[in-house]
């Protein structure tokens, strides 16, 4: 009883510590849009993190553990605190959970874990911040699912105060801001990348499958805005060698083109087409025609 002793007395003085009675909401502060404001409360606090991780209760306790089970959610992440406006009648804790365990039935959720009373199980309280130090009071864990999306929310409610408090975490798959891109790391080295443009059969139109390799080219340019390259055009030994230099040419020009389009500069780019004249494989088998066809980036 020690341990949940230390928790719920956390959990009073985490009350405690919020901004008394302005009876306006904290600046900047917002209802999650999945809950309605609790009758006769404002907003007297709340933080975000646009990428954390948070480890969020679950089930009950088990014999021989000293927490509860834990599901960690990675995303951003919101805490909020609530408190009765002076002048009302604060709801009870289990009105509180009660109200939210309802509403999130009702939105379709479920209900990951409850614990209706004092100090009815302990959590990690590191892997959960500012939500008390690992003894749950009036507590609740609700999980929305909307198609690849997670959004997991944790309630502890104060006994009779009206005070509650609540973390929000979307699971997602964090933006890599840090990218080494392999694209530009090879031109830069080799002094030559080859892209495998898918076009209509003899002609200069390229086909939607080849988008991301123009976008991936894109972003190894961009990368490395002082370098000039050539777009090379290249084709297999099929047809004329007077009508694959033509094609060469014009599938090199749409190439550029889409590169300009997608943010990289004009200047730094020309587009020469070499026709049948370089294949880098036997033209005898499609296999080795295939890699003929291609279009090049090289290093001025």
């Amino acid at each position: 009883m020690k341990r949940m002793s230390i928790g719920l007395l956390a959990l009073v003085l985490a009350f405690a510590s919020l901004p008394a009675l302005s009876q306006e909401d904290e600046p900047g502060c917002m209802d999650h849009p999945h809950f309605t404001r609790f009758p006769g409360t404002y907003l007297a606090g709340c933080e975000s993190n646009q990428y954390d991780l948070r480890r969020f209760p679950i089930g009950q306790m088990k014999p021989g553990k000293e927490t509860l089970d834990a599901v960690e959610v990675e995303g951003p992440v919101k805490w909020i605190s609530y408190q009765p406006r002076e002048g009302t009648t604060p709801p009870s804790g289990l009105q509180i959970m009660r109200n939210f365990e309802n509403a999130a039935k009702k939105a379709g959720g479920s209900i990951e874990g409850n614990w209706p009373g004092w100090c009815k199980a302990t959590y990690d309280g590191e892997g959960m911040q500012r939500m008390g130090n690992g003894c749950t009071s009036y507590a609740l864990t609700m999980k929305f699912t909307k198609g690849a999306k997670e959004t997991w929310v944790f309630l502890q409610a104060a006994e009779r105060e009206g005070n509650f408090l609540l973390t929000i975490s979307e699971r997602e798959a964090m933006k890599q801001d840090v990218v080494v891109n392999e694209l530009a790391e090879k031109l830069t080295k080799d002094g030559f990348i080859s892209l495998y443009i898918n076009f209509d059969t003899g002609k200069a139109t390229i086909r939607p499958d080849s988008v991301k390799t123009l976008d991936d080219a894109a972003v190894a340019l961009k990368s490395i805005p002082e370098m000039k390259v050539e777009v090379a055009g290249h084709t297999d030994n099929i047809g004329s060698p007077e009508s694959n230099q033509r094609l060469s040419q014009d599938r090199a020009q749409a190439v550029m083109t889409a590169l300009v389009q997608r943010g990289v500069k004009t200047e730094r780019m020309t587009a020469k087409g070499y026709g049948q004249s370089v294949p880098v494989a036997d033209n005898r088998a499609e296999e080795g025609r295939a890699k003929n066809r291609r279009v090049e980036l090289v290093k001025k």
